[in-house]
């Protein structure tokens, strides 16, 4: 069958999967928190706009915020319950944001209150893209870009392929991999919904090839479909980027600074569309997501259904945690956040919550040595850059020859370079300060 040929791209490395956990277990529904913690800014772009105030009662599904300009979506109310407050949250970026806080009902039967109905199929290509932004859709695959401004190709381009993400190449997230095999008919239902909201005429589904269960299941569902096909590619590392995607499956490449739309492609998550197909012809608004919750500090470990705004450490105490010297990573390893308080919520791009032991953090913790010029980063970066030279340049402060010599805005920050580097360096933390250094010289 035409999806087992494996495809692929150069360099990148090849992590223990660390699946083996979670991979097997079903998606399952957490209890709802006694507290639900919002913050506003849950996507790239402009914060949402508070529409509720202290002490009003919501309902599940409820518009409580809403979206300010176009490059924002709204957010809906996770739970029924009573709003405590909007205040001043840490969040998982380490900045303080504005949240509202709800205060859950514990008696309520938390079944879905409120819709906005209307049927996707029949609305115009504008329309379709409202309703998208209106249920407050974004990328769940972790960059949390609103889905609207996504599909919404912009006039000066043209597009023809949509290409659907479902690598999920990150070690020990296995939440992708439950929804293709759990909710493969609204993962088809929002394949077709975005295809005709971005205009494109062809969709590829693209999983590496540690999921062939997946790849056979999605390919049964869509036998004889002539518009949306399944390939299966290599498991590497970062073959769910979406510039190295497209170079696996359509050997295209996006140009630096550049977007997939500049070579004619849209890339979406599978969660995402999943979502997507599932909440337009409902009417319903995102209000939760799918995350795995793993690692060696977790006796529970599965893929979990839980609202928006949860704190992980509810979650840590639903899934098993029984304290200690513990690290907590938001996503996964590779590029996901660490973060240090349990009041932290999950959010819209929280793919998952990796809990690492003593053990495992004394593991990480190596002590960092100057460069001995191996060449392995070099070997390993998918982009081709040299990031050895690029630390070195960070080091000595020359923020801006590496934008102009050393080709900086190529880095996508995937971590490749930092993960085989026998010195410890942390290069992607000093590519990410020097973006911020060269960002802020520039405005």
């Amino acid at each position: 069958m035409k999806w087992f040929r494996r495809h692929s791209f150069s360099h990148g490395v090849h992590p223990p999967a660390h699946k083996e956990g979670t991979a097997q277990v079903p998606i399952r529904r957490l209890p709802f928190p006694p507290r639900l913690i919002l913050p506003l800014g849950q996507h790239l772009g402009a914060p949402a706009r508070p529409l509720v105030k202290k002490g009003e009662e919501v309902v599940r599904g409820q518009p409580v915020a809403a979206a300010d300009g176009a490059m924002s979506v709204p957010l809906h109310a996770p739970a029924t319950g009573r709003v405590k407050g909007i205040e001043s949250v840490l969040t998982a970026r380490g900045s303080r944001e504005a949240a509202i806080i709800i205060d859950v009902y514990e008696a309520s039967t938390q079944e879905v209150l409120w819709r906005e109905h209307r049927d996707p199929h029949t609305l115009g290509r504008d329309q379709l893209l409202q309703a998208i932004q209106d249920a407050g859709l974004v990328g769940l695959g972790g960059a949390a870009f609103p889905s609207h401004i996504k599909l919404r190709v912009p006039e000066d381009k043209s597009v023809d392929t949509l290409v659907i993400n479902g690598c999920e190449c990150e070690p020990y997230l296995t939440c992708d991999h439950r929804i293709m095999l759990e909710c493969p008919d609204d993962l088809i239902a929002g394949i077709r919904l975005a295809m005709r909201a971005s205009g494109t005429t062809r969709a590829i589904i693209g999983i590496e090839d540690n999921k062939m269960d997946a790849v056979e299941l999605l390919g049964r569902k869509l036998a004889g479909d002539r518009e949306i096909r399944v390939q299966a590619v290599e498991t590497k590392y970062p073959q769910g980027s979406e510039k190295m995607l497209i170079k696996s499956l359509l050997n295209r490449e996006v140009p630096a600074e550049g977007i997939p739309a500049d070579i004619g492609v849209v890339v979406n998550n599978v969660g995402t569309l999943a979502a997507l197909g599932r909440l337009l012809p409902r009417g319903e608004g995102l209000i939760e997501r799918v995350i795995t919750v793993t690692g060696p500090g977790v006796k529970r470990q599965g893929n979990y259904l839980v609202p928006l705004g949860t704190p992980i450490g509810f979650i840590l105490q639903q899934a098993g945690w029984e304290g200690g010297v513990n690290e907590f990573i938001l996503g996964g390893p590779m590029m996901g956040p660490a973060v240090s308080s349990l009041d932290t919520p999950v959010t819209k791009g929280s793919s998952g919550l990796l809990v690492l032991n003593e053990p495992h953090i004394r593991e990480e913790s190596r002590p960092r040595w100057p460069c001995i010029k191996c060449g392995r980063c070099v070997s390993a970066c998918p982009m081709h850059l040299n990031p050895a030279l690029l630390g070195q340049l960070a080091l000595a402060g020359e923020y801006e020859e590496m934008a102009d010599g050393a080709n900086l805005a190529h880095c996508f920050e995937c971590g490749c370079c930092s993960y085989v580097c026998p010195s410890n360096i942390p290069l992607v933390q000093l590519f990410r300060a020097a973006k911020a250094i060269n960002r802020e010289k520039a405005a």
